[in-house]
């Protein structure tokens, strides 16, 4: 049994605790559970308790010397970040194609040219097992590096059987050998293989038949994905596959309206998905298809960036009652970072997010999004002690420094994994 955790004198603890279940919305986003001069009490990597300093002090007054005390005067402590939506698991770097869209060639212009998803494809069926542990290990090393707690990662650089088992049993080595929870998402539908170009339902028919029923005897992923988009899946593709999934008992994720808008929100809608990604060409439809439905919007604003694409609308989707989340989308063509809390930064900056929604949009709904808001994203009793100790003294001054690594300790499941 290990030794009990104190943290204690926090400057600003941000608990983002709530008696409301579910994802947070509208004003719930920005009710950050905030005490002052905070304190939690870790057992065995659990949350036995939260409060002031003070309360704590008297609960455990004979317990105190036989704890590890963290003094965190001075500090921000927040829950672990969490990344619902990753492509952590790749072969190779596209580098080359970041210089061909400075000079002015588009996402789909290279994809058509056999650049973007096919060139990493290519480069992750060549990869060994061995190799892409390697790799994926060092990222996932560089989350904890960025207060990021829990990854979701998905397939779909593999585009056939082989690889996208490949993929997956990646992240089931990684969930057991890595400190980083991995949750995995089956992501067959990221692309047509240029081998089933003008066969595209063939290839859907092998997602279906071929690939669904191995991952699931091998229980290999707990979501389902599919890039609905111009030139990739139709939504008719789309709603096949994923329906074809949740049959797997697999819940439904769509990557929607990136690229234009083509009824991607409304199909997430429509069946039931837990979360919706991208949406930067979503519909005012859509969006009040996404509120009703309370399917989350997972929101990436450094993939915006650095396509240098307009963000999506999250002031507008947080007004109309959407639940937001955000992500990296860690992936080696469009958004190769693992800076989570620049990309709270970013969606601060280009999407009109509050600073508290932002941290929300990190934590608490992002847990949700990847359906472990009972376990993650909030610090509350009985919680997996998941927290981050920050370098600054509130959650404010955390979004208003940009751009900078303010992580100083990170604690996976009441672990010291970083200590900066």
């Amino acid at each position: 049994m290990s030794k009990p955790i104190w943290i204690k004198n926090a400057a600003q603890l941000a608990t983002l605790k709530s008696d409301k279940k579910g994802p947070r919305t509208k004003e719930e986003m920005s009710d950050l559970g905030l005490i002052k001069n905070g304190s939690i009490w870790i057992e065995n990597g659990y949350i036995q308790a939260v409060g002031t300093t003070i309360e704590l002090e008297k609960t455990y007054q004979n317990n105190i010397h036989y704890a590890e005390i963290i003094d965190a005067s001075q500090h921000l402590v927040t829950p672990g970040l969490v990344d619902p939506h990753t492509h952590v698991v790749f072969g190779g770097s596209r580098e080359k194609e970041f210089e061909m869209r400075l000079k002015g060639a588009s996402y789909m212009e290279i994809m058509n040219a056999g650049g973007g998803i096919h060139a990493t494809t290519i480069k992750t069926r060549e990869a060994t097992k061995e190799e892409l542990l390697e790799k994926t290990s060092r990222r996932l090393n560089s989350f904890l590096e960025h207060g990021v707690t829990t990854v979701e990662g998905k397939s779909g650089y593999g585009l056939n059987l082989e690889t996208e088992l490949k993929q997956l049993r990646v992240m089931k080595e990684l969930q057991q050998r890595h400190p980083i929870d991995l949750v995995p998402t089956f992501m067959g539908a990221h692309a047509i293989p240029l081998e089933y170009k003008d066969h595209e339902d063939e290839y859907v028919n092998i997602i279906i038949k071929k690939m669904l029923p191995v991952i699931s005897d091998e229980h290999l992923a707990e979501f389902i994905d599919v890039f609905c988009e111009k030139d990739v899946f139709t939504p008719e593709q789309s709603e096949k596959i994923l329906e074809a999934g949740k049959q797997y008992h697999l819940i439904p994720k769509i990557h929607a309206d990136e690229i234009v808008s083509l009824g991607g929100a409304e199909l997430a809608a429509k069946v039931g998905a837990i979360s919706a990604e991208h949406l930067l060409k979503t519909s005012e439809k859509g969006i009040k298809a996404l509120a009703q439905a309370k399917t989350i919007a997972c929101l990436l604003p450094a993939t915006a960036l650095f396509l240098r694409e307009e963000a999506a609308n999250g002031r507008k989707m947080i007004d109309e009652g959407v639940a937001v989340a955000i992500s990296t989308d860690c992936n080696p063509g469009s958004s190769p970072t693992t800076n989570m809390p620049l990309v709270m930064n970013l969606a601060c900056l280009n999407m009109k997010l509050s600073p508290a929604e932002a941290l929300t949009a990190a934590t608490f709904n992002a847990a949700c999004a990847i359906n472990r808001e009972n376990l993650i994203g909030s610090l509350e009793i009985g919680k997996q002690a998941d927290i981050v100790l920050w370098n600054v003294r509130n959650y404010q001054e955390l979004q208003y420094l940009f751009g900078v690594n303010h992580v100083k300790t990170v604690w996976k499941k009441g672990i010291k994994v970083v200590d900066r």
